[in-house]
């Protein structure tokens, strides 16, 4: 187990934004990506009158963090679920709607950190990447089994590659020799299918083709899109959702979850105005919001971090 320090993105801005709904006795957040439990931890301080479901897909981060916030005892409940089985996560509980939920979406510093989990190309092992080692397919299985084609959609749409035909190629001729087992054979190759005068720039040549492998292995973004309606739906009145993206694509996601429900089509000449047809939800962050140059400097976790929030106005159509 690991024992690097976790340090949890922009935690007093996001404590800020879900702490008025969760003043009232009995409120409670869900931590829909609990992780190591730093966002969580900081809430259950500072927000005495609430308590925390939080759900993760990784038994390692459930039983860790559970055992390192034992201390607020029934005032925590950790589930092993992934983050788009709220409904059903919440029904098991006895609630029919929450006060708050929380995403902080990407790979967790655990998963970083922990070397067997294969998330990392700075460090070798087997190349795994699934969140919940338990079920799903593995980086291995996606790379020694897709076609070109699948490898350079997922390279180029998940990791933005530039490169992502040659490096799917380079794969697949590779694979025909010996199948992928270790991250640092699959890193090295990227490295050497990228130009040299572009490896020099922006980082571990790896850095976009192992995010794109963990997206895919672990179908983030379809459930993400999935996630994001059901969390909606699950706040109270005056209930908050506050999503932490660090891909182009999740924060496309979650801005058009968010505007949608906050979204007013009714025609300005219209002399009363319905409850109905008043928007669900009322945006509380201008845009996305990103840390600070000094967080970043702290923490470069942050770096790509984009944070919205909004907060439920009103009953849902169908509720």
């Amino acid at each position: 187990m690991t024992d690097a320090v976790h340090v949890p993105v922009m935690l007093d801005r996001v404590v800020a934004l879900v702490a008025p709904a969760l003043e009232r006795p009995g409120s409670v957040l869900v931590d829909a990506t609990l992780g190591l439990g730093g966002h969580t931890e900081a809430v259950l301080d500072r927000c005495p009158q609430a308590r925390v479901i939080g759900i993760d897909r990784d038994p390692q981060a459930l039983a860790r963090t559970g055992e390192r916030l034992a201390a607020y005892g029934e005032r925590l409940t950790c589930v092993h679920a992934v983050y788009d089985e709220i409904a059903d996560v919440l029904a098991d509980q006895g609630l029919a709607h929450v006060d708050g939920v929380l995403f902080d979406l990407g790979v967790s510093s655990m998963q970083l950190d922990l070397r067997d989990r294969g998330f990392s190309y700075a460090q070798d092992a087997p190349l795994d990447m699934r969140m919940d080692e338990t079920a799903g397919r593995t980086a291995a299985e996606v790379v020694n089994t897709y076609p070109v084609g699948e490898l350079t959609r997922i390279l180029a749409q998940y990791g933005e590659e530039r490169f992502a035909r040659r490096i799917a190629q380079r794969i697949v001729a590779e694979r025909a020799r010996e199948p992928f087992t270790s991250t640092e054979r699959l890193a090295e190759l990227v490295r050497e299918s990228i130009p040299a005068a572009t490896r020099r720039t922006g980082g571990h040549p790896a850095k976009r083709t192992f995010q794109a492998l963990r997206i895919e292995v672990n179908d983030e973004l379809t459930v993400l899109t999935r996630a994001l309606p059901a969390a909606i739906a699950s706040l109270a009145v005056g209930g908050r959702i506050v999503v932490m993206s660090y891909h182009s694509l999740e924060d496309r996601l979650a801005k058009a979850a968010l505007r949608a429900g906050a979204r007013d089509d009714l025609p300005a000449d219209l002399p009363v105005t319905a409850d109905a047809l008043r928007p669900e939800l009322r945006l509380l962050t201008r845009g996305a919001e990103q840390a600070s140059a000094d967080e970043v400097a702290a923490n470069p976790r942050a770096q790509s971090v984009r944070v919205r929030a909004a907060e439920r106005l009103r009953a849902s159509d169908a509720a």
